[in-house]
């Protein structure tokens, strides 16, 4: 009795501390506040830039989307890019055969995308790493053969141009200056952040990290290790979606390019540069990638991948946590962001 009441006790008090590092964990920081004001105040400067503020916000979101599966479960995949075609494909399809309001396609455009995650995750949880990117790589493979060749639906290799998409709640018209859709797609990148923010600090966020770590220990603690990483996939694919619907609205534009190889290893590029593991890696890694690429391709049209490719090595070699410093304020004791 004596010793079933200490079990009792002790649990309680494990419960105690687990629920004390999950407050410490989800508190904002100052410089996460002054991060996100910046970011969506720039709605309203006086920018002109947010062509590429906009893509970059996209790009950030699809990079956060592979973080809630790599960084933090430890699911590699070569494949991402056919969940963000999903997104793409079906937010077109929807604004060009049914003149869909924005928002409620990219609610469809993520339902679809959530669907296609759920569905692959059984082929995923099989195997070895692997064999998880030899799927990952299958699956995204032939979603692009697929869009390819059904042309009289998506347009196959010209895509789909000219797609029209109506005013923001019925009245706010998207501009060519992209201040609209840079406000739009900053939205809901902030929306969807504070989401999976809230996730990965909860009791689910940690089981995987814990499953991230090892896996077997998780699984003899008692983590449905399976089920904990069909739900971080599905969620990722749904937040990749979301990103692709976000690219085709603001855009007007879908073709094979959403599902390409190079979206999913650019999207792992960002990862590398930005830090897994820590959301604020993958906004920060598409912001750097980003305008690198633009700076580089405009200074060297020519070699502007050698410059990138090098700056991966330099990573590498250095280490990480050497070269990110500067940004390491977003994450001090008491876990990553």
């Amino acid at each position: 009795m004596k010793s079933a009441t200490s079990i009792e006790t002790g649990a309680s008090s494990v419960a105690l501390d687990v629920r004390a590092v999950g407050k410490r964990w989800s508190r904002w920081r100052p410089a996460e506040i002054v991060f996100w004001i910046v970011a969506l105040g720039v709605c309203f400067a006086p920018v002109n830039n947010f062509l590429l503020l906009n893509e970059i916000a996209i790009l950030a979101l699809f990079a956060v989307s592979l973080d809630l599966i790599l960084g933090y479960t430890g699911i590699v995949s070569l494949g991402h890019a056919a969940f963000f075609g999903l997104g793409a494909y079906t937010a077109a399809l929807l604004a060009k055969h049914f003149n869909m309001d924005p928002i409620l396609g990219m609610v469809v455009s993520c339902g679809v995308a959530t669907l296609a995650g759920l569905l692959t995750s059984v082929l995923v949880m099989r195997g070895s790493d692997l064999t998880r990117l030899m799927v990952t790589l299958g699956v995204a493979s032939i979603l692009h053969e697929l869009a390819n060749k059904l042309s009289w639906l998506t347009g196959g290799a010209d895509g789909m141009t000219g797609v029209p998409m109506v005013p923001l709640f019925g009245h706010i018209d998207f501009d060519i200056f992209g201040r609209v859709a840079y406000s739009y797609s900053i939205v809901t990148v902030f929306v969807l952040f504070v989401i999976a923010r809230a996730i990965v600090k909860s009791p689910f966020g940690m089981s995987l990290r814990v499953i991230h770590q090892n896996p077997l220990r998780a699984a003899a603690m008692g983590v449905p290790v399976n089920a904990r990483r069909t739900a971080a996939y599905t969620l990722s694919a749904a937040y990749a979606g979301v990103a692709g619907a976000l690219l085709a609205q603001t855009t007007g534009f879908a073709s094979l390019d959403v599902l390409d190889f190079h979206r999913s290893a650019d999207v792992l590029l960002m990862l590398m540069i930005g830090g897994a593991g820590y959301l604020y890696g993958g906004i920060i890694g598409a912001a750097v990638f980003r305008f690198m690429q633009n700076w580089l391709a405009d200074l060297t049209p020519q070699y502007w991948e050698f410059w990138i490719g090098l700056l991966l090595v330099v990573i590498v070699i250095v280490g990480h946590d050497r070269l990110v410093r500067p940004w390491t304020w977003f994450r001090r004791s008491g876990g990553k962001a």
